[in-house]
Formats: structure tokens, C-alpha cells, sequence
């Protein structure tokens, strides 16, 4: 099996629930606050892990707090970023998180969004590109300073299959950017309220069609409890996958990460697109039921043992 270069963040989440989000001037008292490891490509790779799908984690760590927390938390997954050192400060995210499980993010950047262009060097000459057939990359991070770094490497490796989760920032992409990503052909996997933003489209079908054709490639867009919507471009069907009940959502942190993780995991395990985005809605509807974006170990192997009902 080839392996899955993940590309973007690994931070340190802060979740703190709250009752309400905060007016302005108002003072709220909080029960308790979280420590975990988050970051939309870390979320990834932990779910390429529990599946055993060979990934290559491509991190950038920084120092301080945050940044010794990440690496420490890494290495209990046994997770080494390919990246090298950087001597700038990791960043963290806030996660308030409302009594209906939703979450809102203040995120402050730092260390983990910036990419050197002698680590893609490297990663070229050390032999690893060519055990590479697919990468994960996220918007944030094409969004970010460095993102035409990696924008470059994408277009030297057009013989990859890309994966591409634009996240909620999708309209603060800069065009040009945006236009050089699509070019590439990616599967986009997204949510409603992201494919409606970018598309102005006014219903989720018309924004996935509309998606698909642009870049002749499949499109997932996750509906929440209502499940995923496929978008083939190859026959231009529109197939919805049922979600799975997650009993109370405790918060929705992860979800989308989990859910293309497992999308990637499972297609890497020759699954087809539909089976693999049906096994991906178990582990997603498990992921909402718990704390934070990870699940445990055994908390994992109880939801795989579901995925074959799912299939």
C-alpha cells in the first residue's frame, strides 16, 4: 500500500464549554477548560493510525508551550512530523463549545501554518515521493503565508491524488490561490454551509454539481445528521450516504477531519468511494459523541466494529 502525505497543523486545542457564546462586555464564568492535541492534519493522521493506513505526518512544530505539548503528544502516538525544526512558536486553538455540541473556533496562528520549501526539498530527494500516491492537504493552510509553498510542490506531483478539505475559511482563500488548488483536481470534501459560501449557490446540490464541474472530480459534502452527499463527475450522479445516530452530540470537534481521514483510509484500503464515505459517517457520528476531535483507542476499534454493518 502506497502511503498518504498529510500536509497542515497540529496544535493544541483549548475546549471550553460554554453556555452561550459571549456579547460584548458581557463576563462568563466556565465550568473547566481542555487540554488536547488537535489541527486539522493531525486529526487526519490519527485516523489514517487507528486504520493502519501508511501516512507521512507533514507537521511543522514550533516551540513554546504549545509547541513542546504538541510534540510530546505526538510522540505518544508514535507520530514523527517529517518536517524539521523551526525556532517560531506554536500556536493553539479555543474551542468554545455551546450545550448543543457546536463549536466555534479563535484560533491563533503560529509555527504549525508555516512550511519551509527546503522540507519539500527534502522530502523529494529522500526517496519518500515516490512511496507517495495521495496527499491530504487543508485550506487553512493554502490560505496561510507560506500556502504557495505548498501549491508549488502540488504541481510538481500531478501524478497525486489530492484530497482537499477547504475548511469554514474557504471564502478568505485568496482567488489566485483558490484557482491553482482547483486546477489540480482535487476531491473536495466540505460541508453545506462551506460549498453554499463558496458557490452562492442556493441550494447544496446545485453548489456540488457546480464543484464537481469545475474540477472534473468527485465532491463530498457532509450534511450533518442528514449524512453525505457524493457528487460523481464521472456520470454526474448525486448519491446520499445515511448518517449514523450519535446518540447525544457532545461537540462537533473533528468531525469533518474524521470523516475525510476515514474517507482516505478506507479508499486506500480498496473499498469503493461509496462504502468508504458510509464507513466514514460511523466513525464521524462517533467522533460528535465524544469530547475533543480524537478518539481513543478502544473507543476507535468500537466504532470500526461497526463499519462493516455500515458497508
Amino acid at each position: 500500500m502506497k502511503k498518504t502525505l498529510v500536509i497542515g497543523s497540529a496544535v493544541c486545542d483549548i475546549v471550553i464549554p460554554v453556555d452561550h457564546l459571549p456579547h460584548r462586555g458581557e463576563d462568563i464564568n466556565i465550568s473547566r477548560q481542555d487540554m488536547s492535541l488537535g489541527g486539522c492534519a493531525f486529526n487526519v493522521c490519527d485516523c489514517l493510525r487507528h486504520f493502519e493506513v501508511p501516512f507521512i505526518p507533514f507537521l511543522p512544530v514550533g516551540t513554546g508551550i504549545y509547541g513542546r505539548f504538541v510534540r510530546e503528544h505526538l510522540e505518544e502516538r508514535g507520530i514523527r512530523s517529517f518536517c524539521g525544526d523551526t525556532d517560531k512558536e506554536n500556536g493553539c486553538c479555543y474551542c468554545l463549545v455551546e450545550p448543543d455540541g457546536e463549536r466555534s473556533f479563535l484560533c491563533c496562528h503560529g509555527a504549525e501554518y508555516l512550511f519551509r520549501e527546503e522540507w519539500f526539498d527534502r522530502l523529494e530527494k529522500s526517496g519518500e515521493a515516490g512511496d507517495i500516491d495521495s496527499v491530504y492537504v487543508c485550506g487553512l493552510e493554502i490560505e496561510d503565508g507560506t500556502g504557495e509553498r505548498i501549491l508549488d510542490f502540488l504541481e510538481r506531483h500531478r501524478e497525486y491524488r489530492i484530497f482537499f478539505a477547504p475548511s469554514a475559511r474557504i471564502t478568505k482563500i485568496q482567488p489566485e490561490r483558490m484557482k491553482r488548488m482547483l486546477d489540480l483536481r482535487p476531491l473536495i470534501h466540505l460541508n453545506e454551509e462551506e460549498a453554499a459560501a463558496f458557490t452562492k449557490c442556493g441550494t447544496v446540490r446545485e453548489a456540488g454539481r457546480q464543484l464537481s464541474e469545475r474540477t472534473n472530480n468527485t465532491v463530498l459534502v457532509t450534511c450533518g445528521s442528514r449524512g453525505c452527499l457524493i457528487f460523481r463527475a464521472e456520470d454526474g450522479a448525486v448519491i446520499r450516504t445515511e448518517a449514523y445516530p450519535a446518540g447525544k452530540t457532545v461537540d462537533t470537534i473533528g468531525a469533518g477531519d474524521s470523516h475525510i481521514g476515514s474517507v482516505i483510509a478506507l479508499l486506500q484500503k480498496e473499498y469503493t468511494l461509496e462504502q468508504a464515505v458510509r464507513g466514514a459517517n460511523r466513525i464521524a457520528s462517533a467522533v460528535v459523541g465524544t469530547r475533543g476531535a480524537l478518539l481513543s483507542d478502544e473507543q476507535f476499534r468500537r466504532a470500526a466494529a461497526l463499519i462493516s454493518d455500515a458497508l
